[in-house]
């Protein structure tokens, strides 16, 4: 019962620490974001530039407009804080933790260049929610921010607060309109903070339904204990029955044992599931910071929900799987319970009818693939039917795969070998449960892994063509792919001229609205050098390009873009510019592993012609020939201007960046499957102990024949390692399976990318040699217990 509670807990402590580390960081995101909103309901934004400062002067001098300041400045000098250069208020956990005290100077860079503040005073917080809220929260005036941000005159947004009531809200926005110059919009306050938060919710999903599967392979574990403790007992509920309990009182006892060694595990799953949630946040905390946007996550927010959660999941799985053998337990006759040869002969003879099962739910997952839309989850309700599926086939293809190995295993190992093998089939009950375990979680260890490495090639291969210049150079930025740092006015003129610069493109990256939604603008100056780092998916180059180099409003969307919005070639896309609402035509769609939200692209000169935007986001070099990349990012770093900090990187750096970004990013992903395996081989030992239990008579006999200990020992060792061979044998089917429909379903749905799958042999072998591994180290203590029997002891007792 120890490792049937162990299997729960571990399974419990995965999902509820996988959700406690994705609450965190969503909820530390909502709260900035909440508390730099305030009581605002709709905010005014401008087009990729932001607004004028004249934008809200025209506003706060409409005669139906107040104001009043926002944030809790209590306990503060405004006097200091209005009128001080540099002024700047921040919590006081956040400067205790930075060692500074009110009057001291704080420096700090945008986009690469030093600036310098002066903290005149604390935040003061008066609840918890407001101290996690101002965590790493600088406070500067207005004038202040656009002098230190580099942006004179300009506004990211203006806080409005509107009527309640539909008709007075429709009526406030229709007239501040009239006031607004064109290209400013009125939104709703929370329609940036549910914009980013989907940025994570198909990354956050996924790793919940990983998690998912420790506590599936943990049902296999339960469903085998309970089934072994009938078995075991089945003299004794045999007695029972026989003096006049009913079939309902023994399910219930079977069922109530169960609901205990649930109810233990889950308790011991929801302590360790938060201690793991520690470590847990770091890995998705730094995913989300490379991938998203910036979080600070400092500690694990519990909340009743997810505790709510994993204890349902950990007691419903645990009376689920021991359902079956309750009901077994109940229906049994009286004269059946006391043979115990009936049950592995039941066993056997329920193999081809699950079988049939197994083919049923196969097909059940093939309908849901083929099933259209973009559901998510009808992708992870298709992967669990195949592991289902793959579970109820095991029986019949355990029994199958023992009688084919028993005449090799004989001519390898003799008798013993083919004792072994025979073992197998006779002890079904107990070793096909365990195999299926083991398979299931070799298989997603196959699938995952397989998944894993088709991303990275197909990744690597984009990075290839896409970065065929030779030097990269771009200001620092907190997020690597989502930078919105731009270079200083002059840097981009100034590295153009380095020595050894054969040629040069400018990359300018916005974010605007437009017709499907907060969109991701990537304005490039269109060359030769440049077409070939894209390949079209639709749409034909030899017509797109002279259009977009032309000027025209003609724009390229990304895959993912396309596939999330539903654009196509041919679409009409309105994007906010400067100008208002503009209607930009969709030339091609383009293979892009960049961002999972998408991206759309034009020309430069178009971009221009809609927007009062000079700045520049990064620049791409091209050296002369016989000048290396590395030669040519050190001119570059030399030739800085003073005081504009600059991240260069040659092409080949920043393929290993982006590489590294990505491996680490699929951390967690290697945990999880870690997890899922240590319960599996908790199952196939507690599959093991349970045999040497039931087989302590058998093997006395043997011993009492002339078996030595080291036979003994050597026989259940085989039997072991067949069990393993067994499952990683199955394990590969099911594993490419898995791969195929993370690939091409989950995948997809979940981030727009078309991967190509690339099945890497060693992986395969990895798979057969970990099941091994794992089946040997669990039979090894039984196989020691085994030999070390007394053998008139163990035949009295049996």
């Amino acid at each position: 019962m120890g490792l049937s509670v162990l299997g729960v807990a571990l399974g419990v402590a995965v999902v509820v620490g996988i959700d406690l580390a994705n609450t965190s960081a969503e909820r530390a995101f909502r709260l900035s974001a909440d508390r730099l909103t305030g009581q605002a309901t709709h905010q005014v934004v401008g087009a990729g530039g932001g607004l004028r400062t004249s934008a809200y002067r025209r506003v706060r001098t409409r005669p139906y407009v107040g104001g009043r300041p926002a944030g809790d400045t209590a306990g503060v000098d405004r006097g200091a804080f209005m009128t001080k250069e540099g002024a700047a208020l921040m919590s006081a956990p956040t400067a205790r933790a930075l060692g500074k005290r009110p009057g001291d100077t704080l420096r700090i860079a945008v986009d690469g260049q030093p600036r310098t503040l002066q903290l005149v005073g604390l935040l003061r917080s008066r609840d918890e929610r407001t101290r996690r809220a101002t965590r790493n929260l600088l406070v500067t005036d207005i004038a202040t921010a656009q002098e230190v941000l580099g942006k004179r005159e300009q506004l990211t947004r203006i806080d409005l607060i509107l009527p309640e009531s539909e008709a007075g809200e429709k009526r406030a926005k229709n007239r501040l309109q009239q006031a607004l110059p064109p290209g400013a919009e009125i939104r709703r306050s929370e329609a940036r903070t549910e914009t980013v938060e989907q940025m994570t919710r198909a990354f956050s999903l996924n790793l919940s339904a990983l998690s998912l599967l420790a506590l599936v392979v943990g049902l296999f574990l339960i469903y085998n204990t309970m089934t072994f403790s009938v078995v075991q007992r089945r003299p004794l509920i045999g007695r029972l029955r026989a003096l006049g309990v009913t079939r309902g009182e023994v399910f219930a006892l079977v069922l109530g044992e169960a609901a205990l060694v649930g109810l233990v595990g889950t308790l011991v799953g929801l302590a360790l599931g938060v201690g793991l949630a520690q470590g847990l946040v770091r890995l998705v905390t730094r995913a989300i910071n490379d991938l998203y946007f910036v979080v600070n996550v400092q500690d694990v927010t519990v909340t009743p929900w997810v505790l709510a959660k994993g204890a349902a999941l950990g007691m419903g799985a645990t009376l689920a799987a021991a359902y079956a053998p309750a009901r077994e337990a109940a229906r049994a006759e009286v004269s059946v319970t006391l043979q115990r040869s009936r049950a592995e002969s039941a066993a056997r003879s329920l193999a081809p009818r699950l079988a049939f099962a197994g083919v049923a739910v196969a097909l059940l997952a093939g309908v849901l693939l083929l099933a259209p839309g973009q559901s998510i989850w009808v992708g992870y309700a298709a992967l669990f039917c195949a592991l289902l599926a793959a579970a109820l086939l095991a029986p019949a293809a355990v029994v199958a795969l023992a009688r084919a190995l028993r005449p090799v295993m004989e001519k390898i190992f003799g008798v013993l070998g083919r004792m072994a093998a025979r073992g197998l089939r006779q002890s079904l009950s107990r070793t096909g449960v365990a195999i299926a375990a083991l398979m299931v979680a070799v298989a997603a260890t196959v699938g995952v892994g397989v998944m894993t490495k088709s991303f990275r090639q197909t990744v690597r291969a984009w990075l290839t063509y896409s970065l065929q210049s030779d030097v990269y150079v771009q200001p620092p930025s907190l997020v690597f792919r989502r930078s919105t740092a731009t270079l200083a006015r002059g840097t981009a003129d100034t590295l153009a001229q380095v020595p050894g610069v054969a040629g040069a493109h400018t990359v300018r990256r916005v974010e605007v609205a437009s017709s499907a939604g907060p969109t991701q603008l990537v304005a490039i100056k269109p060359g030769p050098e440049t077409q070939d780092t894209y390949r079209f998916k639709t749409g034909d180059p030899a017509q797109v390009w002279p259009r977009f180099r032309g000027g025209e409003n003609v724009v390229i969307v990304s895959e993912p873009y396309g596939y999330r919005t539903g654009t196509e070639v041919g679409d009409t896309l309105r994007l906010q510019t400067d100008r208002g609402r503009d209607a930009f035509r969709v030339g091609a769609v383009f293979y892009d592993y960049a961002s999972d939200r998408g991206v759309v692209t034009m020309s430069r000169a178009t971009y221009d012609r809609y927007y009062d935007d000079e700045r520049v986001s990064g620049v791409a070099l091209r050296a002369v020939s016989g000048l290396s990349a590395d030669s040519l990012a050190a001119r570059v770093r030399a030739a800085a201007p003073p005081g504009q900090e600059l991240v260069v990187q040659s092409s080949r750096g920043l393929r290993e960046a982006s590489l590294e970004i990505f491996d680490r990013t699929f951390a967690i992903t290697n945990v999880l499957r870690l997890l899922a395996v240590v319960v599996a081989f908790i199952g196939v030992l507690s599959a093991l102990m349970a045999l040497q239990l039931e087989r302590r008579r058998e093997l006395a006999v043997m011993r009492a024949g002339g078996m030595t200990p080291g036979q003994v020992g050597g026989y259940v060792t085989l039997q072991t390692g067949l069990m393993g061979l067994a499952a990683g044998l199955l394990a590969l089917p099911l594993g490419m399976a898995l791969s195929y429909v993370l690939v091409f379903v989950i995948n997809k749905r979940s981030f727009g990318w078309t991967l190509q799958l690339q099945v890497p042999p060693e992986i395969l072998l990895q798979a057969v040699g970990l099941a091994l591994a794992a089946a040997l180290l669990a039979g090894a203590y039984p196989a020691w217990k085994m030999a070390r029997a007394n053998p008139a002891e163990a035949m009295r007792e049996g």
